[in-house]
């Protein structure tokens, strides 16, 4: 049995922790305030005058202003007093439940931390990680953007390393600003996320004043500018195919958004984003959440694993024979305006009831999980999996496996797919693939044959249904 292991969560963690270490120091030392503002005016000097990246005042404003702009918000407010009402709570202990709710989501951007640190952090975690690439642009469609919209990058998660992924090869045009779940709610894991210009998310709450404060701010951050990231699914694949979309923060979005030309209204721009890796560092123990009856290691075994992996692969390193892993690729699709789609399907979000804007969110939701399908890089991994697993029984020779691979990228690309291929070289994009599937003793080679390893077909099942959607029929839903 293969000894690779899915890298528990908290390694990402303390990675991650460890990075803005020195950062979150000139943040909490009151001696280096005054120099970390003067880094900070400097960086925001230096991103008007290199970078396509317009900083918007929503970002650079103070985070308490934001607190109190958000507990004082007449909705927030309207809540909060409805809530007092209709409970036994006192209005006094709403509000104080209302301010630990807008500490909680509000972020701290710091432009300084994620251009210094956090730019960095991801360059270096990523391309040591992985050959990066960017496959597909839609550079005509986001050149049609008028640069006053809010733009919003919708994406597939397949991993933790999405947000450093995304971010870095972002940051050129754009600081992001990701909705984080709750797992990165540590000390001081949560402070430099904040200092990101990432929020908090309380993923499944049923506390309505919470989920009301958190429209507003995400409500307050669209109609300011904020570019923001969100995932779509709700959270990692579990199987490797896509999730149905879970599409709460986009009904925050658009319960307030008019349509309606004017200098003060912006418009919201969805932007497509298709990730995919040739190994997913997590993709066992998402695996395991299929069989939630199946024993987990305990803390002390994970750790140990972890600790044994990271051992395993620094000899490696040592040695010479180590290998990145694989290619991590990103494309980015056509935007969709939502100013264009409320006037091409006569629809005006302020004025609908909860039940029809949520049906038409639904279907919003629908088209950019298409969309966002579409832009799925097709990677030398997922393209040989899906081969090796439609008869898993049968052993196949490198020239058989070579010819169906030329077969099925044909396939893909006929019917849209964005392959990336490595040097442009079909053979060698193969190769690639089924190397690192063999050196992951995924798949067995003998004499000559190769076959799928019979304890390990859920994890090439894994990485195969990261392009199946491709082989699905196409929708017929007329939007």
């Amino acid at each position: 049995m293969s000894q690779s292991v899915a890298v528990p969560l908290w390694a990402f963690v303390i990675l991650a922790a460890l990075a803005g270490w020195a950062a979150l120091v000139m943040l909490l030392v009151p001696g280096m305030r005054w120099f970390l503002r003067r880094r900070i005016k400097m960086v925001i000097r230096q991103i008007d005058g290199r970078l396509a990246v317009e900083l918007p005042s929503f970002k650079l404003t103070r985070r308490q202003v934001l607190i109190d702009r958000l507990f004082h918000d007449h909705k927030v407010q309207a809540a909060a007093a409805a809530h007092a009402t209709a409970t036994s709570e006192t209005l006094g202990e709403v509000w104080r439940r209302v301010d630990r709710y807008a500490r909680e989501i509000v972020p701290a951007f710091n432009a300084y931390v994620y251009y210094r640190v956090g730019f960095a952090v991801a360059r270096a975690a990523a391309r040591a990680l992985y050959r990066v690439r960017i496959g597909f642009v839609d550079e005509p469609g986001l050149a049609r953007i008028d640069p006053k919209s809010t733009i919003v990058f919708v994406m597939n998660h397949r991993s933790n390393m999405d947000y450093i992924l995304v971010a870095f090869l972002a940051a050129e045009r754009a600081t992001l600003s990701f909705a984080v779940g709750e797992w990165a709610r540590i000390w001081p894991l949560q402070q430099l996320i904040r200092a990101m210009g990432a929020y908090f998310v309380r993923r499944n709450s049923g506390d309505p004043l919470y989920r009301t404060v958190l429209a507003r701010y995400v409500q307050m951050a669209s109609e300011a500018g904020v570019t923001q990231a969100v995932f779509p699914e709700g959270g990692l694949t579990i199987d490797g195919r896509l999730r149905p979309p879970k599409f709460g923060l986009l009904d925050y979005m658009l319960k307030t958004f008019d349509e309606r030309p004017d200098d003060e209204r912006r418009d919201l721009v969805f932007i497509p984003v298709g990730l995919n890796y040739d190994r997913v560092l997590e993709d066992r123990s998402q695996l395991l959440k299929l069989h939630p009856d199946t024993p987990r290691p305990g803390g002390a075994r994970a750790m140990a694993i972890t600790a044994g992996f990271l051992l395993r692969n620094g000899l490696q390193a040592i040695g010479g024979g180590w290998h990145r892993f694989g290619y991590a690729c990103v494309n980015f699709g056509a935007p969709l305006s939502m100013r264009a789609w409320a006037r091409e399907h006569g629809l005006h979000f302020p004025t609908m009831d909860d039940a029809t804007r949520r049906m038409e969110v639904g279907s919003i939701a629908a088209r950019l999980m298409d969309a966002i399908g579409g832009v799925i890089p097709v990677l030398p991994v997922p393209l040989v999996a899906g081969i090796l697993m439609r008869d898993p029984a049968r052993a196949l020779s490198e020239l058989e496996l070579k010819a169906a691979a030329h077969v099925r990228m044909g396939e893909l690309e006929a019917r849209g797919a964005h392959l990336y291929i490595p040097r442009h070289d079909h053979d060698y994009a193969f190769g690639v693939g089924l190397r690192m599937l063999t050196l992951r003793h995924l798949v067995l080679e003998e004499d000559g044959l190769f076959r799928p390893a019979p304890d390990q077909l859920p994890v090439l099942a894994y990485y195969a249904g990261s392009i199946a959607h491709f082989d699905a029929p196409p929708d017929t839903d007329p939007r």
